[in-house]
């Protein structure tokens, strides 16, 4: 299998990739899983993972050559069910990891991210007991007390909690998100971790500073756990695209939620993979959405939803898509945001070398003194802006999006000396895993658009007339609301001007 990246790698391919799920075991009570026993876990999966690739390479090797690629692939298979059995089980940090390695490479052969995409909604659930004790511990009640239906059978489960069908005795249909027990220790165990585990990429990236970067990842991480950050950020983006003609923010019933219990309007729609097999019309539109759903918010809003994963959308036709999971967000402050706008004039605008080093190295991507000339250093950025460099209809690809991931993580490539000097400043930390995602994400909907102008409609100091007909309804909006700010200001600090 292709050589993956080496961050989000480091820590899921450690364990290797899989593929077919076997039934599931119904996920526990997981406060006893400390570092040490989760440690335990995964050393079984790759001791296990190591015996069969020994017996393996033993049959291999007496094997005609089209015999050993059926055996490789019965190999991947097996080992693959391995894997997502394990992070399905272990959830937390670790299943979050096979969720992003599911859709973030498209150079995975495919039955391997089929099988990983398992973790995206599917993961093995915990009891209806667990899930309903855990529900009357933090809101004084039993489920089927409380509404006046309950429905014991998860639609969803993921790395933090799954999510319950329900109807209120003033009959609103909702989505009931129940926290694992004992997720918090169970995540805090993978984090312990994480210091290891960049100081090992510290060695193949010297540039990088592991101590800022570890402490925003359990920042963020940390604050999933929360419930009630969670419905802060989502009556917050609820609130901004209130009667938006594309995107849908399902409202929060605070009195139904708690910090890990929380309660939302029921949404419809289909799912990521249903929306793969639509016409590449209906998948362009639904790209074009979620692009103005990331970026519209970063900069008119300054606050970013950094979980972009495809069991975070429901979507329906003509474009229309529903956010879900609003429990990683960071917020962004003005200087923040006005260092991006930067970049972008220095590398799309005015495409100016020394400009575009001048600003990264204020911002400490990179060290004044790094021995490297500024047309190498335009010429490794570069690539993260080339969706909108240019003013022209381009289609995102899986090899392009591949190559993104590889850019990024392969020291061995053609850019090693950028990779190795550069840094990951804190408020680069979520951006990077957003870019990533939604660049995985357009490259399986094969999306096209001329992203140019898209982007030119979006950023504020350009601020260009609508480009596509979804533009042109979004201006209306954007006219309808202006003047717009925050329903409780203090959730956000000062509100951004509406326009996506």
């Amino acid at each position: 299998m292709r050589r993956l990246l080496v961050a989000a790698a480091v820590a899921a391919l450690a364990l290797v990739v899989l593929l077919r799920r076997r039934p599931p075991r119904p996920a526990r009570d997981l406060s006893q899983s400390g570092r040490s026993a989760r440690n335990t876990h995964l050393a079984k999966v790759g001791t296990r993972a190591s015996a069969n690739y020994a017996v393996h390479s033993a049959r291999r090797a007496f094997a005609s050559a089209e015999r050993r690629q059926a055996m490789d692939h019965e190999f991947e298979l097996k080992t693959a069910a391995q894997v997502v059995e394990a992070l399905g089980e272990m959830k937390g940090a670790m299943m979050k990891i096979g969720q992003m390695a599911s859709y973030l490479d498209s150079g995975m052969p495919a039955h391997v991210r089929e099988a990983l995409a398992a973790l995206q909604a599917d993961a093995p659930p915990m009891s209806a007991e667990l899930a309903a004790g855990q529900i009357r511990d933090e809101l004084g009640a039993l489920p089927t007390e409380l509404f006046a239906e309950w429905d014991p059978v998860p639609i969803a489960s993921a790395s933090i909690g799954q999510v319950h069908r329900a109807i209120t005795t003033d009959d609103r249909a909702v989505a009931v998100k129940v926290q694992y027990p004992g997720i918090g220790e169970a995540i805090r165990a993978d984090l312990d971790n994480a210091d290891m585990m960049f100081q090992a990429m510290g060695v193949m990236f010297p540039g990088l500073d592991p101590g800022p970067l570890v402490d925003e990842l359990k920042l963020r991480l940390g604050e999933e756990l929360d419930y009630r950050l969670e419905a802060e950020h989502q009556l917050l983006f609820a609130d901004y695209y209130q009667g938006h003609p594309y995107i849908t923010v399902p409202a929060v019933l605070p009195e139904y939620s708690t910090e890990r219990v929380l309660t939302t309007e029921l949404a419809p729609g289909a799912r990521w993979e249903e929306l793969v097999e639509w016409s590449q019309e209906e998948r362009n539109l639904a790209a074009e959405t979620i692009y103005r759903f990331v970026f519209g918010s970063l900069y008119r809003l300054g606050l970013f939803n950094g979980d972009p994963h495809p069991g975070n959308y429901l979507f329906e036709p003509g474009g229309h898509v529903t956010f879900l999971d609003f429990g990683l967000c960071k917020r962004f402050t003005d200087d923040e945001i006005e260092i991006f706008n930067e970049m972008i004039r220095q590398m799309v605008l005015e495409r100016d070398p020394a400009g575009f080093r001048s600003v990264i190295e204020e911002v400490g991507l990179l060290a004044p003194d790094a021995p490297v000339d500024d047309e190498t250093i335009m010429e490794y950025f570069s690539h993260f802006y080339e969706l909108v460099i240019e003013d022209e209809v381009m289609t995102v690809t899986d090899d392009y999006a591949s190559s993104t991931v590889r850019h990024v993580f392969d020291p061995t490539g053609g850019q090693r000396d950028v990779q190795r000097i550069a840094n990951v400043p804190p408020s680069f930390v979520i951006i990077q895993r957003i870019n990533l995602g939604l660049v995985a994400l357009l490259g399986q909907l094969a999306a096209t658009a001329n992203w140019r102008r898209l982007a030119e409609e979006i950023w504020p100091f350009v601020d260009a007339p609508p480009s596509t007909p979804m533009g042109r309804d979004c201006q209306v909006w954007a006219q309808s609301r202006r003047g717009w700010t925050a329903s409780n200001p203090a959730r956000m600090g000062r509100a951004r001007s509406v326009g996506v």
